[in-house]
């Protein structure tokens, strides 16, 4: 785990900014933009169906779209993999799309919160999709549940006696969750000056990621990996 990653997709850094941007996207969707969450899609369907459950079906919809938007975002970060345009890094194009959807976000009113926030799902979808792995590890960059679990089980393991990697990959996995708390402590300090386009910083974190990727180090003929 001291080596550093084969793939710039699998690096530590690029794993911070990404993890730092999408606690931001939840900070911003729940609270700027009606209590609906960008990335907890387990959240929004629990919601869905205590609303389901009252008969709002108003409501309901709120959250109903967002997790469409979410399953959308993941075929179309798998579609721009398979369908790779000549140029940039498959993953690059997934974070060139977010930014964009992004930038389109922080300039909807909030009678357009439904739209918004189910765009906003929609690139964690392709962010999800696209980035899965730190360190050969699976992890996520834009939810903690299982960082938190795969942390745990490394720290345990270590807690057993079985080597100084476990503490490694536990401070990896933690690491990851810390910066994705930072992200939604800088969304909701960001709200405040910038209100809805406080988005927008999202959008530079993940242009300063595209931009790490030119350095990419697992090379042209491994694209599709």
């Amino acid at each position: 785990m001291r080596k550093r990653a084969s793939q710039t997709s699998e690096s530590i850094e690029l794993a911070l900014i990404l993890a730092l941007s999408g606690g931001l996207m939840d900070a911003y969707s729940y609270l700027g933009r009606g209590k609906v969450f960008a990335n907890a899609q387990t959240g929004n369907l629990l919601l869905l169906g205590v609303h389901l459950s009252a008969g709002d079906f108003a409501a309901a919809t709120r959250y109903a779209c967002p997790v469409l938007g979410f399953a959308v975002g993941c075929v179309l970060a798998h579609e721009l993999k398979l369908r790779m345009p000549r140029g940039l890094h498959w993953r690059q194009y997934v974070l060139v799309v977010e930014v964009l959807l992004l930038l389109a976000v922080s300039f909807m009113p909030d009678e357009l919160n439904l739209l918004a926030n189910s765009l906003t799902s929609l690139a964690c979808g392709m962010q999800v999709q696209a980035f899965r792995k730190l360190h050969g590890r699976p992890f996520a960059t834009t939810m903690c549940i299982g960082n938190l679990r795969s942390g745990t089980q490394a720290l345990v393991s270590y807690a057993h006696g079985r080597g100084r990697v476990h503490l490694r990959t536990a401070a990896l996995y933690y690491g990851v969750i810390a910066c994705f708390v930072v992200g939604a402590v800088l969304g909701n300090w960001l709200l405040a000056p910038l209100e809805l386009s406080a988005i927008r910083v999202s959008c530079v974190l993940l242009a300063l990621a595209i931009t790490l990727m030119f350095h990419d180090r697992e090379g042209r003929a491994s694209q599709k990996s």
